[in-house]
Formats: structure tokens, sequence, C-alpha cells
């Protein structure tokens, strides 16, 4: 039987962590005038509109924000199960010259961090770029390291981080969770709950067909 989740935050845990990075990112992200924030979907997204929030409530600073979509920038792109979520990149301020802090909910081997990175310079050349994460949950598998930590987890494999907003779940908490495996059955019925296709391993022609239906550039060699 798996153990219930462990929670790690609560909404009250989240809101304060926020607020630290938010005051840690004014000491450490240099001039407001050239700072920025880059949310990653889904959730880091919403979490980088909470920076924008607090930094002018807390601060009086105007930051621009913007949204990246790193579905196409995996370098897992062709054998991930189930089709990618696209969402679109928004980022409608000039990005060179600046300090853009990227900002997800959860860390882990760094490559999505590395596809945000990827997605971000094809939007031109920042003076610098930072990370800020909610939780930073180890193992590593590319050297990336966070600017902005809310709160470290060590885990085991087996384990997963959940990251919950008011905003999409309904409430605000990090949990930590053990893993089972799953039959066919039970990851099928969590693709369709999540509105995707069936797990499958996508061939070349699969991609080039969602990057056109996205109105975006087939993805590079």
């Amino acid at each position: 039987m798996v153990p219930d989740p462990k929670v790690v935050l609560d909404g009250e845990g989240m809101r304060r962590t926020l607020t630290r990075i938010t005051h840690e990112i004014v000491e450490n992200g240099g001039p407001p005038e050239q700072l920025a924030l880059a949310g990653i979907h889904t959730r880091g997204a919403v979490l980088a509109a909470r920076l924008q929030e607090l930094l002018s409530d807390l601060h009086g600073i105007e930051v621009p924000l913007g949204y990246l979509d790193i579905a196409f920038y995996r370098d897992d792109v062709m054998t991930r199960a189930g089709s990618p979520v696209v969402h679109a990149t928004e980022l409608d301020f000039p990005v060179e010259g600046r300090t853009i802090v990227i900002v997800d909910d959860v860390l882990f081997t760094g490559r999505t961090v590395r596809a945000a990175i990827e997605a971000l310079f094809d939007y031109g050349r920042p003076a610098r770029v930072q990370l800020a994460v909610l939780a930073d949950r180890g193992h590593r598998e590319l050297p990336v390291r966070p600017d902005y930590v809310g709160k470290n987890l060590p885990t085991a494999r087996s384990e997963r981080v959940f990251v919950r907003v008011a905003e999409i779940d309904g409430e605000d908490s990090v949990t930590i969770a053990e893993t089972e495996v799953l039959g066919r059955p039970e990851v099928d019925h969590l693709h369709r709950d999540a509105g995707l296709d069936a797990p499958r391993v996508l061939g070349r022609p699969e991609v080039d067909r969602l990057h056109q239906n996205a109105g975006l550039d087939a993805p590079r060699r």
C-alpha cells in the first residue's frame, strides 16, 4: 500500500516562501529596470505571475513577465510518453541586456531548465539568466544550480514532488508521495484525465506534424 503524501508546504508556507524569494531577487537580481521574469508553463508560469505581483506590492518594482513553453525543446520529445502539451511562449519585451529570472515549480534533473534556456535564447541574448524554483528535489543530471530556492527537498528516485496552485488545482500545497508501478490501463486513465492521448513513442513525422499544428517551425535535427 502506498503511504499518504507528505505535506511539506501548505498555502501559508508557500506564501511565505514566495515572499522570501521576492526579497532575494531584489537583493541579487541587479538593477530593477533590467529585471524580467519568465515562467515555465504550467505551474512555473503561475508562480512567476505571483512573484511579479509581490515585487510590485512589496517593493514597488514593475517587472516585465513572460512565459516559456519548452514542449519542443525537450531532449526527449521524440521518445516521451504521450503527446506534448503545447502552450504559447510569450516574451513581449526585449531580452537583450536584461537579467531574466526563469521560474519553475520543481527542479529535478535540470533538463527542463536546459530546455527553457534554449527557448529563451531563441528570443535574444540576455545579459544574465537566473533560476528561481519553489522546490529543489535533487538528482541532477545536468550542471544546473538555482539562484533562488524556496525549499530543498531530499527525495528518493521512487518519490514524486507535487506542486498544487490555487489558480489551477484549487489549493496551494507542496507534497511528496511514493510512486507505485502503474499498469497500462491506469496510465491511460491518468492521461485521459489530464487531457492527453495515450502514451506512445512519437516518430519524426508525428513530431513535425505537432509543430505545424502549433504554428511552429519543425524542430532542429
